[in-house]
């Protein structure tokens, strides 16, 4: 992934909202589904556990606004955008069910993302709910972008039940990255609070997920194998999902005048509407029936 912007693409990618079924992860016991990878696993599952709660916060976030706008366009953007992320909500409490079977404590992060953003949500301006949306929406959608140009972060989720629900989830965050921030500036969202709104994303984002990584750990025996810890550490830290370019593009964001368009993800999208779609749109990529 490159570390520099390119130049925006001519029109607003308008998100499909898209009917799919997964199988989800069968093992009844703890199994390192990230290529049998410790640290990676558990990090994966926190993710996957904080996503339910966080994509309703985002959903709230931007159906706020959505009467105050004047662009059909990005009225429609918006209804797609809606419709992908309750989508999200639903397929992650399905995975969640199946990796807290397996061992992962994504029930009690699940409760605890739930009150967390009940605070935040008590806290904070609808106008800051919404730019701290964007600014989330940054992440996940560089995250997304790494794990569909990356061989390496390809590598990491294997072939296991979970690469086709990670491979759809990143896509759809790169399909829709914008929405958020659009809807953000056409309320007359000002570079102040937009800044704010991803220093605190940040915080929040990067605090809580070694806190609930920690916690998912502390459960599972594998983690009190010293050599198994640190090379899974080390391997960790050597990830594309944390690599320099990638830092590059997180702090892109504060940069005046930033838009998420300034890297274009056209050419991501073409590839892997085809690898994972039929041409009618019907979802191609899938490891059996979902339940």
């Amino acid at each position: 992934m490159s570390s520099e912007p390119n130049a925006r693409p001519p029109a607003r990618v308008l998100p499909k909202p898209r009917r799919v079924r997964f199988a989800m992860p069968a093992a009844t016991k703890r199994q390192h589904f990230v290529d049998g990878d410790l640290v990676m696993s558990h990090f994966v599952s926190t993710l996957s556990a904080t996503f339910p709660e966080g994509e309703d916060f985002f959903i709230r976030s931007v159906r706020e606004f959505r009467d105050q706008l004047s662009d059909a366009d990005l009225r429609e953007a918006v209804k797609g955008f809606i419709a992908q992320e309750a989508t999200h909500r639903h397929q992650h409490r399905l995975l969640n069910d199946r990796l807290q079977a397996m061992g992962y404590p994504t029930d009690g992060i699940d409760r605890h993302t739930k009150k967390l953003v009940g605070r935040l949500e008590k806290r904070f301006s609808p106008a800051m709910r919404l730019s701290v949306t964007a600014a989330l929406e940054h992440y996940t959608a560089t995250f997304a972008e790494i794990i569909l140009t990356s061989d390496e972060a390809q590598g990491l989720i294997g072939h296991t039940e979970v690469r086709s629900i990670l491979l759809w989830h990143a896509f759809e965050e790169c399909e829709h990255k914008a929405v958020a921030f659009d809807v953000y500036t056409a309320i007359g969202g000002g570079e102040r609070t937009r800044v704010w709104g991803m220093r605190l994303a940040t915080v929040i984002l990067f605090a809580e997920l070694v806190v609930q990584t920690i916690r998912s750990l502390v459960g599972d025996p594998a983690a009190y194998n010293p050599r198994r810890i640190l090379t899974s550490l080390r391997a960790f830290r050597r990830s594309p999902l944390f690599s320099s370019a990638a830092i590059e593009r997180f702090r892109s964001y504060t940069r005046a005048g930033f838009h998420p368009d300034d890297w274009d993800s056209t050419e991501i999208l073409e590839r892997w509407t085809r690898e994972l779609f039929d041409a009618d749109g019907t979802q191609r990529v899938t490891t059996g029936a979902g339940p």
